[in-house]
Order: C-alpha cells, then sequence, then structure tokens
C-alpha cells in the first residue's frame, strides 16, 4: 500500500531497505536544491567543504565581509543539523514516531516560503548573507542530519566527496586479482550491494540537479513547489499519525478527568 510505504520510509521503524530507498529520495532532493539554488544565489549550499575554504581565502585576503558570509552559511548548516537532533530526541521521548518526518516536513515548508517569497527575501540581508543562503543551508542540514541519524552515518545525501570515494573502493575492490598469495589472508571481494547504492545516490543527485537546473531555468522560484511537494508526500504520513495520536491521548485524558 502506498500509504504503509510512506509510513516506513520516514517513519520510526527502520529497515535498511526504507534507509536506502529513503537516501535516493533524498539525494535528489539534494541535488535540485543545489543546482537551482546556485542560479538563484550563486551559491552551493548543500555541502560545507567549499565554503570553509572559501572562508580560509577570504580571511588571508583580508575580506572580512566574504568571511563572515561563509561563517553565516556554516552556521545556518549547523542549525539546521542542530534542529534535526532536537526534534528527532523530543518526539522520541513523548512515545511518537515522527522524529524523522518532522524535519522534512519543516524542509518542505522552508522550501515552499523560499519558493514563493525567494525574490524578496534575497534582499534581506541577515548575518551579512541574503536570507535566501541562509534557509537553503539551514534546510541541508535539517535534511543531511535526518538521513545521517536514520542510516548511522552510512549514507549521505547532501555531498558526494564520500559516496564517489565509495564507489572508487568498491571498483578497486572489484578489480582486485586475488592471485598475489595473499599470505593467507581472506579473498578482497566487493560489497556489490553498498557498490549499487553508491551509484544509485550519486545518479539521483546528478539527475536532481539537473531537474532543479532546468526548473529554475524555466520556472524561476516557482519551480521548488514540487519538490515541497515531494518532500511532504515523503514526511507526512508519520506526522498525521503522531498528530491522530496525540489527539487520542487527549481525548482519552478528557474521559478520565
Amino acid at each position: 500500500m502506498p500509504i504503509n510505504y510512506a509510513r516506513s520510509l520516514t517513519g520510526h521503524a527502520r529497515t535498511p531497505g526504507a534507509n536506502r530507498h529513503l537516501g535516493v529520495a533524498l539525494a535528489f532532493v539534494a541535488g535540485a536544491i543545489n543546482a537551482g539554488g546556485y542560479l538563484a544565489v550563486r551559491e552551493y549550499t548543500s555541502h560545507m567543504t567549499g565554503i570553509v575554504s572559501s572562508a580560509a581565502d577570504h580571511l588571508v585576503l583580508g575580506q572580512t565581509d566574504l568571511v563572515l558570509a561563509a561563517m553565516g552559511a556554516l552556521l545556518s548548516f549547523l542549525l539546521g543539523a542542530a534542529s534535526t537532533a532536537i526534534l528527532v530526541n523530543l518526539v522520541r521521548r513523548q512515545g511518537l514516531h515522527s522524529g524523522y518526518a518532522l524535519p522534512l516536513v519543516l524542509e518542505a515548508i522552508l522550501l515552499l516560503v523560499f519558493g514563493i517569497l525567494g525574490a524578496r527575501l534575497n534582499d534581506i540581508d541577515a548575518l551579512f548573507i541574503p536570507l535566501t543562503v541562509m534557509l537553503l543551508c539551514f534546510m541541508m542540514g535539517l535534511q543531511n542530519a535526518v538521513i545521517t541519524k536514520v542510516s548511522h552515518a552510512e549514507i549521505r545525501t547532501t555531498h558526494m566527496t564520500g559516496i564517489v570515494t565509495d564507489i572508487g573502493i568498491e571498483l578497486g575492490k572489484l578489480a582486485y586479482w586475488n592471485r598475489d598469495g595473499g599470505l593467507h589472508q581472506p579473498k578482497v571481494t566487493a560489497n556489490l550491494g553498498r557498490l549499487g547504492l553508491m551509484v544509485a545516490l550519486l545518479v539521483a543527485f546528478c539527475v536532481g540537479g539537473v531537474a532543479g537546473a532546468l526548473g529554475f531555468k524555466h520556472l524561476g522560484y516557482l519551480s521548488t513547489i514540487p519538490l515541497a511537494g515531494f518532500l511532504c508526500v515523503l514526511g507526512i504520513v508519520p506526522v498525521v499519525d503522531d498528530t491522530l495520536r496525540v489527539l487520542g491521548r487527549a481525548r482519552r485524558a478528557g474521559h478520565d478527568a
């Protein structure tokens, strides 16, 4: 059933298959936001490597305003990841099941705000950078923390450096000839399942990037609205489940009183 499938993707109970499917879906979203966002704000916001490096460069060159801008983007990403951790733990301690879904619904809401008000927000500076950049970095922090927590840091979706590294490692093991004697060492074998997952994540990110760039080119900021809808579909079922659960508790408490 589609509802059960959606529930399995972002619900509290986790399976390796659900983690893989969610990872591929979020890699597509991250690629689209990163590429489309670049056309909007001239800044890649899904990974912090370049931003930290640029901060170092600008610091050496004495460009204090650009250093502060990079630090603002970094802080926004950091706060996004921290917000996911807070939401997950808050929901878990209440005995509810939408901890992984809520950050994605929040990301969808913020992406909707970005899509509708993006042009105006781009003129508002906060922490020396446009509010649009802060929003995008915050959203990417939210999303990356979700998949990191559900997969126990085995899957990343907002940056591809580790993904490409893992693909190279598995390809190297796949190509290894195993005819060197090995001094009684076990045979070198590739993890084909992991290789397939990493390739799927990379392809999803690339396809999302093309879709995001094309969407922004032809639709502008409004191209983010379908992405927001997609994120909402991913996370809404556990949120609705928990809403009904809380209402049920309140109803029972009212009867007991």
